[in-house]
């Protein structure tokens, strides 16, 4: 049986701005990528990410292939919800383009 790691928590830098929700995305909501290397992948949203100092923006969400629990970090215009992509190809728009209102 694999040890496991301790969790260690790592303090964030101050500039980065993380936010847990994000264009009507909430943490653990599922979400698809698309992306040709991780393809059949199951996603969950964990937090849209800000660099205050170069404005660059990127969204984690954890997951992967069956059985893997992995972070990853994708562009905005790369997520989308969960059920809009088929075989790799989006069939809605990114979540950027037509974000989760709520209604």
């Amino acid at each position: 049986m694999a040890a496991r790691r301790k969790h260690v928590p790592v303090e964030t830098p101050t500039h980065l701005v993380r936010a847990d929700a994000w264009s009507g995305l909430k943490a653990g909501d599922p979400v698809d990528v698309v992306d040709p290397r991780v393809r059949r992948a199951r996603w969950r949203f964990v937090a849209h990410v800000t660099n205050a100092v170069t404005a660059a923006t990127w969204v984690e969400v954890v997951g992967g292939a069956q059985g893997e629990q992995r972070v990853r970090s994708f562009r905005p215009e790369q997520v989308f919800p969960f059920g809009a992509v088929r075989g790799g190809v989006a069939t809605t728009p990114s979540i950027v383009d037509a974000p989760r209102l709520p209604f």
